[in-house]
């Protein structure tokens, strides 16, 4: 097998290599590894400003290489800490939240731009104000479009920010919500620059903000070649301490088998997405190193429910009882998964055991149909992603899956799937019967998992793919969010889950765990459970040094 790869794949990778060894001034022509790292990533980024979308390629490309935010998430502790603000204060009422801005932080530049400043407070109000001000110079630029923000009722949430001196800032919210620190931690809620934002009017040539990027992260955009490959350089004035690698490229390799022979054959140094079936090969192979990590995600099928016959609840349940999870767990994940009856993860604080479980039932299911008026069946489509996710390794297989036991029932599926980009696009039109798609959330708080998914607002910004909106259900969420109290939040999302459980806009196939696989000489990368993947503190071990050891 390693030499059928090495055969097929070795040149792969090629043009790659040698634009690194050439911009390497140190390399003699002679050695075998470059200073640089090499990821292998399933895809292209749709943007290169994270605020714009809620694409996990994209911010993987985007998120924590470019950019930083006010405050982070610690996976390993599941704790806030400090980012571009180094404190932060929240005042009695839960309502202003005054952040103390960390000084000497460095913007990029670029072949058109050099910053004459340092970051402040008015990059602040710019990054945000960007997102909740339709009269922002730059809200509707790249679509206007914010799906995350919009979907948790940011631009509803806050009163205003003020800029107290230029590292001090204040948010000043209309009503407590117990996950806003959280939603500053998460991938989209990265900082720009408005020096570059004004440069940029000034040249009238505003969209370049989101596809030419300024930030103040670990690595600058030097390259971007749509399917091929993105490059990367450090970052020398990093405020948190200089990339130990010389260069970093992502190359664009959506074929899984693709990306596991490159690493075979030394083309890549670290892998995105290895399929469950690939394991037994990787855990064979002594020069790399497989990661496993828990995973705070779930796969669901979404049904639109402003279309018959998925407006039929009976028809929502006869479906959800014709599926059989165990079978397409056991198939597509090879058992890396847990069959999921509720879009939280069983790990979360706040899951809840007491939810009915539709089992694999296709008598019930066939009774169901018959009550809902569609004893003879119907036919209907089926939408997969064509791109691999850790939360479905392979969408297409789980709809075929699927096509097979909904015939069961007297329903014919037909598959339907697009290029990435265009089914991003007709997504957004709700043009489906239903899709399969998925979430990771960024952090432990229940939050990422409802709003994003099933508010109203986020029917607008894309995020609900079910077409469902109830108030009596955002009511619930916005409850649980007021509260600061852990132990009153959690029969709130009790409940929340317990409606979700009783309607079915969406049916949860399953929790995925997270894989990564890298060379053992790789260093500094340890797994997110919550997605995104950072090079900042990576680095390149030498051989012997690993041999020794």
């Amino acid at each position: 097998m390693i030499n059928w790869f090495k055969k097929n794949f070795k040149m792969s990778l090629l043009p790659v290599i040698l634009m690194m060894t050439a911009c390497n001034p140190n390399f003699d022509g002679t050695a075998h590894l470059t200073p640089g790292v090499v990821y292998c990533s399933e895809g292209d980024p749709t943007t290169f400003n994270p605020q714009l979308t809620t694409s996990g390629t994209t911010t993987d490309a985007t998120s924590y290489q470019l950019y930083n935010r006010l405050v982070e998430y610690d996976p390993e502790l599941g704790v806030i800490q400090p980012g571009l603000a180094h404190l932060w204060h929240i005042n009695e009422n839960g309502k202003i939240y005054t952040f103390y801005l960390r000084k000497g932080v460095k913007f990029h530049q670029n072949h058109g731009f050099t910053p004459s400043r340092e970051f402040n407070a008015d990059d602040v109000l710019f990054s945000f104000n960007r997102i909740i001000e339709l009269s922002h110079p730059y809200h509707h630029i790249s679509g206007g479009l914010y799906p995350f923000f919009e979907s948790v009722g940011f631009g509803q949430l806050i009163d205003k920010i003020t800029k107290v001196n230029d590292h001090m800032v204040t948010i000043h919210l209309k009503e407590k919500d117990s996950s806003f620190l959280a939603n500053l931690a998460a991938n989209f809620a990265v900082v720009l620059s408005q020096e570059y934002g004004d440069f940029l009017l000034e040249k009238n040539q505003p969209q370049l903000i989101d596809s030419q990027p300024i930030g103040t992260g670990p690595f600058v955009l030097d390259s971007y070649f749509q399917s091929n490959h993105i490059r990367y350089k450090p970052n020398p004035h990093y405020w948190d301490g200089p990339p130990k690698i010389e260069q970093l490229v992502y190359d664009i390799t959506p074929n899984s088998t693709s990306r596991i022979a490159k690493l075979m054959t030394g083309d890549c140094d670290v892998s995105a997405l290895p399929q469950s079936s690939e394991l037994d090969i990787l855990r064979s192979n002594i020069k790399l190193e497989l990661q496993i990590q828990t995973g705070f995600n779930v796969a669901y099928w979404a049904f639109n429910t402003e279309r018959a016959p998925f407006d039929n609840i009976l028809v929502r349940k006869a479906l959800a009882h014709a599926i059989n999870k165990k079978a397409i767990v056991e198939a597509v994940y090879y058992g890396s998964a847990t069959i999921a009856d509720s879009i939280l993860p069983p790990l979360s604080w706040a899951y809840n055991e007491q939810l009915t479980t539709y089992h694999y039932n296709p008598e019930r299911a066939r009774q169901l149909l018959e009550q809902a008026g569609y004893g003879d069946g119907f036919t209907m489509d089926l939408w997969a992603a064509p791109v691999q996710r850790i939360y479905n390794p392979n969408a297409i297989k789980t709809a075929e899956l699927l096509q097979g036991q909904l015939a069961k029932v007297g329903i014919k599926v037909n598959i339907i799937s697009y290029g990435w980009s265009v089914f991003i696009q007709k997504l957004n039109s709700f043009d489906y019967d239903s899709v399969l798609l998925g979430w990771t959330a960024d952090n432990a708080d229940p939050d990422n998992f409802f709003r994003p998914l099933f508010s109203c607002a986020a029917i607008n910004s894309g995020g609900n793919r079910s077409n469902w909106c109830r108030p009596t259900f955002d009511d619930i969420v916005s409850q649980a969010i007021a509260e600061t109290d852990q132990a009153k939040r959690v029969p709130l999302y009790h409940q929340a889950q317990q409606k979700l459980n009783q309607t079915l806009p969406l049916i949860p196939i399953a929790h995925a765990l997270r894989f990564q696989v890298k060379h053992r000489t790789i260093k500094g990368m340890p797994l997110n459970p919550y997605g995104g993947v950072s090079f900042a503190k990576t680095y390149r071990k030498k051989a012997q040094q690993q041999e020794q050891k």
